[in-house]
């Protein structure tokens, strides 16, 4: 089931972004066929793993490499995420994998990317996002920026950039029948992401003081507020009409809408809006905004998020084996999503996918006892 369905990956196994965007092909309906590493323990909650299959080789020995070189054959996207050149040392570079499969899309995953001053460097999700200005604008005024989990970098600006790359190659090779290398870096799309807010900065709509812009909890009306309780709410009322409904909803004055842009009255509006939302629970706020433009919504943990009627309603969150976890997108009106399938045990098909390879038990009792596979 899925879009997807019909297209094998190859998922050279990694951290974070790679195993992501792996995950999210899986997702789709993509057979993906997880290349793990020999004595890697199981990993029950390692859910970036779910919906693929596991081969555990020795990447080590040439025997293992040619191996997977046999399996890429048959592939049509290969997904890696080792330093630029290690690949090739191993003799599964592109060249080699396009030698045996011209069609393949090879996608590489790193942060620096495959060239550059900094290609060879080791980094992780925060200096990527460093780089780029995205990291200087998240936090507010006063403080240092504030690290925005690893979403930015990993996730967004690296293994979504990859599954976009791969889609586009996948359907230019339709065209042309040839493959080719998708060099996604996590520093590169996380660059990307912020081109609106370049285009705030040219226009002179942004500045470079933290905390002091429309979408970094400067302005009043698109921030979050304490409730008595000790929980928050996420307010966004960015528009006029939106930003009054607020006003009204609160029993704030509707002339105070007249300073909504006003920078010298954000303070006091600021102030306002506190002394109107901090008296109240989170659940009283719920009943006074929520459902309503006045663009609201309550700040969830992630033990309640799953529990909200809108995520109940939508399907948002599903428990496999126990296991609550966030559910595939996006939806598709023909070819939906599947059910999910928990993380394999490691090496849980290595028989099966080579025996679907064309090797009889014997070939693989020797692939095993050599240490080759596991």
């Amino acid at each position: 089931m899925g879009p997807l369905a019909g297209v094998t990956v190859i998922e050279l196994a990694g951290l974070g972004p790679g195993p992501f965007c792996a995950m999210l092909l899986a997702d789709m309906g993509a057979e993906v066929i997880c290349i793990g590493r020999p004595g890697k323990e199981a990993r029950p909650h390692d859910l970036l793993n779910r919906n693929k299959k596991s081969l555990i080789v020795n990447l080590k020995q040439k025997r293992g490499c040619e191996l997977v070189l046999s399996l890429v054959g048959q592939a049509q996207i290969l997904v890696e995420g080792f330093r630029p050149g290690v690949t090739e040392r191993l003799g599964l570079g592109p060249a080699a994998c396009h030698d045996v499969n011209p069609r393949l899309i090879y996608g590489r995953m790193t942060g620096w990317g495959q060239s550059g001053p900094l290609a060879g460097a080791a980094g992780h999700d925060l200096n990527y996002i460093a780089l780029t200005g995205a990291l200087h604008a998240i936090g507010r005024r006063g403080q240092p920026p504030t690290p925005p989990l690893n979403l930015v970098g990993d996730f967004g600006g690296g293994a979504l950039y990859l599954a976009f790359g791969l889609i586009c190659a996948l359907r230019e090779a339709e065209r042309s029948g040839q493959g080719q290398v998708v060099d996604a870096a996590m520093v590169d799309g996380a660059a990307a992401l912020m081109t609106a807010i370049y285009g705030y900065r040219a226009a002179g709509r942004w500045n470079d003081r933290r905390g002091e812009n429309y979408l970094d909890s400067g302005a009043p009306f698109y921030d979050v507020y304490e409730t008595r309780d000790g929980k928050h709410v996420a307010l966004a009322a960015i528009e006029p009409q939106f930003f009054a409904e607020l006003l009204a909803r609160l029993g704030l004055p509707a002339e105070l809408a007249e300073s909504q842009n006003d920078r010298d009255q954000w303070p006091a509006l600021r102030a306002a809006i506190a002394r109107k939302i901090a008296p109240m629970s989170q659940a009283e706020c719920c009943a006074l905004m929520e459902g309503s433009d006045a663009c609201f919504a309550p700040v969830l943990s992630m033990g309640e998020a799953p529990r909200h009627p809108h995520n109940l309603a939508r399907g948002n969150f599903l428990e496999v084996d126990g296991v609550t976890q966030p559910g595939p997108a996006p939806r598709f009106s023909r070819t939906p999503a599947g059910p999910v399938a928990p993380p394999p045990r490691p090496g849980a098909h290595t028989d099966a996918l080579l025996a679907r390879h064309g090797l009889d038990a014997a070939a693989i009792a020797r692939l095993r006892a050599d240490g080759i596979v596991a």
